[in-house]
């Protein structure tokens, strides 16, 4: 049997996770968060007292890095570090600061990327990134590169920390995105790019509802193509 996959990469910040989700969802797929396996590792080493920026040391903690994902009867995607459900913790900002660092080391992309494109033999999927389309999976059925500007997509950061509970300055947040932004498009090992294959899709002018409905026509198009 043939599974479908479909790749969804673009900024942080963009949407990505819950739009994928959804999609996901509306289509009977497997939704794979690949961003939440980094964010876990991320907590793995600020835990560990390791520098995530120090590629030697986290190189040093992939062999003790028991990361599992689960899924719930709703399709809700549990990140396990360990025996413990990290699913919230690893949504703390200094993870991902810590997430960014980790996800820059050429090691560490190597070491997850054969427990990504796994997935992808074994399941029809919907799985987004920041280089599924080039590097993880550039055989997708269906390339979405999602993005949005850095204004909107700090509006809609500083919204969902507030929600949970975390209010952060939206200065503050806005500058953090841009320096991801830059870390993510400089940095040696995969560094994020539009594939050339893939489909732009641009929500700074759409709402949460927009934004679905945007990517799953577009996806859908691409699918019965």
């Amino acid at each position: 049997m043939r599974f479908q996959s479909i790749a969804i990469d673009g900024p942080a910040g963009a949407g990505k996770s819950t739009l994928a989700k959804r999609v996901a969802g509306a289509l009977g797929f497997l939704y794979v968060d690949t961003g939440a396996i980094y964010r876990t590792l991320g907590l793995f080493a600020l835990r560990s007292g390791v520098d995530p920026a120090d590629p030697a040391a986290v190189a040093e903690l992939l062999p003790r890095f028991s990361v599992r994902m689960d899924y719930g009867p709703d399709g809700i995607q549990h990140m396990f570090l360990g025996q413990e459900d990290v699913t919230q913790a690893i949504r703390a900002p200094e993870v991902s600061r810590a997430s960014s660092a980790v996800s820059a080391i050429p090691e560490v992309r190597t070491y997850l990327l054969e427990m990504q494109r796994e997935l992808a033999r074994s399941h029809n999927v919907v799985m987004d990134g920041r280089d599924i389309g080039t590097v993880v999976l550039p055989q997708a059925d269906v390339k979405v590169f999602l993005t949005a500007s850095p204004e909107a997509r700090a509006q809609r950061r500083c919204a969902e920390l507030s929600a949970r509970g975390t209010p952060q300055d939206y200065a503050a947040v806005l500058a953090e995105i841009v320096e991801r932004d830059r870390r993510d498009t400089t940095r040696a090992a995969a560094p994020l790019r539009q594939a050339e294959d893939a489909l732009l899709v641009d929500t700074t002018h759409l709402d949460l509802e927009e934004s679905f409905h945007a990517l799953l026509e577009t996806v859908k198009k691409e699918l019965e193509a």
